[in-house]
């Protein structure tokens, strides 16, 4: 079963803030604490039926679900999405909508096309709009480090082989395939502009190679301040191509993580039994190995006053071999 996570909009807790203003959090801090916040925030703004109510437990017949999530032909929305409610304040032509996509280790690079296309429709539905002008997207495995790009590269070609990740020849391939089918969304206007994460010189100058609609971002992740290397800065200069800073985490949702944000323990959701198989005090719980697939971020920014209105994640997880408890 797929299970989709969101947080809603987290700028509505705080009031909207500055782009400029730098943040203290990373990536996966933000992420789950809001997922877990706005968990909570449906359990109590719609609380479940009593523990014998057949919308709140598992019988031998059916699976059902809490009243605060929301069951469909082909997935679990965890808490329940209103997509009928009102996306953004103002015309769309007012606002930057960016979006970064996190393909997860460890799935399929077969997923990846799919997943992209399932990341988008949330957020355009979401957000009430059409189109977003900047998707990035970040590869697993890929990691950015302000060394030398040619030191980088031989790096991270070793670490990948010992560690299996998707960073070696073979992938470079699935790179690129990958691109092809972001470049599709582009050619049906459902994405104005691309761009890469944690691309060195060396990388970034072979993958321009294979693409028809080049990068116009490439984000990396500086640690402990350190300077962007000068082969980077122009080669990107020369190629017309935006350097930005991010601390994002490349593993932003580790399958452990999801397990415990909606496992039976005090802090999870009580959507999957718990790891040893039990399942909660009502009964209740999906059992099964749970997989996270991806996330995405999605920010839209009001242009003239460089204000997050919106802001938001979506995940999704499959849980296999689901059994009734």
């Amino acid at each position: 079963m797929k299970l989709i996570l969101s947080t809603s909009n987290i700028m509505t807790s705080g009031g909207p803030s500055v782009i400029r203003q730098p943040t203290t959090f990373k990536s996966n801090v933000e992420l789950i604490n809001s997922l877990r916040a706005n968990f909570q925030s449906a359990q109590q703004s719609l609380p479940s039926p009593p523990a014998d109510s057949p919308s709140n437990a598992q019988d031998n017949n059916s699976n059902t679900f809490p009243a605060w999530t929301q069951q469909t032909s082909d997935a679990l929305y965890i808490p329940a999405v209103d997509f009928t409610s009102r996306g953004l304040a103002e015309e769309r032509s007012q606002y930057d909508i960016t979006v970064k996509l996190f393909y997860l280790p460890g799935i399929p690079v077969s997923r990846r096309c799919a997943h992209t296309k399932q990341a988008i429709e949330l957020v355009l539905k979401e957000l009430h709009v059409d189109s977003i002008d900047l998707l990035i997207v970040s590869f697993p495995g890929i990691l950015f480090d302000a060394e030398d790009d040619s030191e980088e590269e031989e790096e991270e070609e070793v670490n990948s082989v010992d560690n299996g990740s998707e960073d070696s020849s073979d992938d470079f391939e699935s790179l690129v395939q990958t691109w092809r089918s972001l470049e599709a969304l582009h050619d049906q206007g459902k994405i104005s502009q691309l761009g890469v994460a944690e691309f060195g010189a060396e990388r970034l100058a072979r993958f321009l190679e294979h693409t028809r609609v080049k990068p116009v971002v490439d984000q990396i992740n500086l640690k402990d301040c350190c300077v962007v290397p000068k082969s980077l800065i122009l080669y990107a200069k020369q190629e017309g191509i935006q350097l930005l800073t991010h601390n994002d985490c490349n593993d932003v949702l580790p399958v452990g993580t999801t397990r415990e944000l909606l496992g039976a323990g005090e802090k999870g959701a009580g959507i999957l039994a718990s790891s040893n198989g039990d399942a909660d005090a009502n009964g209740s719980g999906l059992r099964g190995d749970i997989e996270t697939q991806w996330v995405v971020k999605y920010t839209a920014v009001v242009k003239d006053r460089g204000v997050v209105e919106n802001k938001g994640y979506f995940a999704l997880a499959d849980v296999g071999s689901c059994v009734k408890p």
